[in-house]
């Protein structure tokens, strides 16, 4: 089983922040450096940062302030040996070399452990920060599988070994190991090779989150970790197979796709307890700032809606289309009236939602691997850093028991923990 941790600070949970054992506030970097190493000992695959755009009053409070994704992870990697370091960037919003430079300095300051969360943006308010127009949904995925092609060829432009620093012949570079990228595409030109030697791991690993049609389909062609949200163990157990199958297609092996969707546990001594905890959060809940979040993940302004009646039938959105669609029908499945709707995407947002004892946690997980609905997971607390401490003293113990987890790292890289292969480097277009 394969454990990331989805690092919101100060919690997942809207009113997270609230909880008596919340750190709360904005950029904390003695809690992340808690979190990162709570993380390392317990042996987790990656401590993974998701981002966006957006500030303001009604935004989730994880969003309204935080560090830039790979600045925090630079950082942290001084203070980690084994952790992967995941960070999101968005394809729409960014440009090629500057990804590419960034994610492939990362890769060296921590000795192979970098991760890029490969995402097109999903909400239209964010290109009013660059001034852009927002490009369709369709769109956005073809400029993305464009983007990471043109990171692949920047990333190898140098051999693995071209940097020999020879001093007794004066050689500092092999001659004929760099090749300059020529790349025109649609979108994007890159005609110049990247100034970063070729990452440890050939290319950062490759993780990417939409579960749309256009999403698994560039899942399939682009991915090595692949996070979704999942909260029905038989369409997790579709989605897998189905994905799994999407990648076979095209010729990859489909064990070069691990599938992690995202948990949300509120962990207890008791079942008790942990009801106890997940009340008092849902009592503390902004209201303002938990509909920002369900109209952004639904497509509409749901404020307008009655609380206590069914969950309206709604237009496809242009947004997050998987993420609507997965709320609706798990509304339609469960009967939830818009009211507990609004409480569960106030905690986990779609995500598989998870309230018991370190044993109850530990039963469905380990259900869900074995029964081929996931790869392994992205836990997401609903506070730091009480909640993901309790996981991994509590939860972890349970999973190593029983053969799940490891119980020490083999490797050094992120690829090493997660048995993916390391990418040979890619003929160029152009060599000098």
């Amino acid at each position: 089983m394969r454990l990331g941790v989805f690092v919101q600070t100060p919690g997942h949970h809207v009113a997270g922040w609230r909880h008596p054992d919340a750190v709360a506030g904005g950029p904390n970097l003695a809690l992340m450096k808690h979190i990162a190493t709570t993380a390392e000992r317990g042996k987790f695959d990656m401590f993974f940062l998701g981002d966006g755009f957006a500030t303001g009053y009604g935004e989730h409070p994880s969003t309204i302030g935080k560090f830039e994704p790979l600045t925090l992870l630079s950082a942290l990697a001084m203070g980690t040996s084994r952790l992967g370091l995941a960070a999101t960037a968005s394809t729409t919003y960014a440009e090629p070399y500057h990804v590419a430079r960034g994610f492939a300095s990362l890769d060296h300051l921590s000795g192979g452990r970098a991760a890029w969360n490969v995402v097109t943006t999903a909400y239209a308010k964010s290109g009013a920060v660059f001034g852009r127009q927002h490009p369709p949904h369709a769109e956005r995925y073809a400029i993305a599988e464009e983007f990471v092609e043109a990171c692949r060829i920047l990333w190898d432009s140098w051999d693995d070994d071209a940097f020999v620093a020879d001093k007794k012949s004066g050689r500092f570079v092999r001659p004929g190991s760099l090749r300059v990228p020529d790349f025109k595409g649609k979108y994007f030109t890159v005609q110049g090779g990247l100034n970063v030697p070729r990452p440890p791991q050939g290319h950062p690993v490759l993780i990417q989150a939409g579960s749309s049609g256009p999403g698994r389909a560039l899942a399939a062609r682009i991915a090595d970790v692949v996070f979704t949200a999942q909260n029905d163990r038989a369409e997790a157990q579709a989605f897998y197979s189905g994905l799994k199958g999407q990648v076979a297609g095209i010729g990859r092996r489909s064990d070069e796709v691990l599938i992690m969707p995202g948990v949300f546990p509120v962990i207890g001594r008791t079942e008790r307890e942990a009801q106890a905890i997940f009340a008092e959060l849902n009592a503390k809940v902004d209201t303002a700032q938990a509909f920002t979040v369900l109209s952004e993940r639904l497509g509409a302004d749901m404020s307008v809606y009655p609380l206590d009646e069914p969950v309206p039938a709604l237009p496809e959105t242009e947004n997050l289309k998987s993420r609507a669609a997965l709320l609706l029908q798990m509304a339609r499945r469960e009967k939830l009236s818009l009211r507990q709707l609004f409480h569960r995407v106030a905690a986990a947002r779609g995500h598989l939602l998870l309230i018991g004892n370190p044993v109850q946690i530990a039963d469905v997980l380990e259900s869900w691997f074995r029964s081929g609905a996931a790869d392994g997971f992205n836990v997401m607390p609903p506070f730091f850093p009480g909640q993901f401490d309790d996981f991994v003293e509590r939860v972890v113990p349970i999973l190593q028991e029983r053969g799940l987890f490891r119980a020490d790292y083999a490797g050094t890289t992120l690829r090493e923990h997660l048995g993916l292969q390391r990418p040979a480097r890619r003929p160029a277009t152009s060599s000098p």
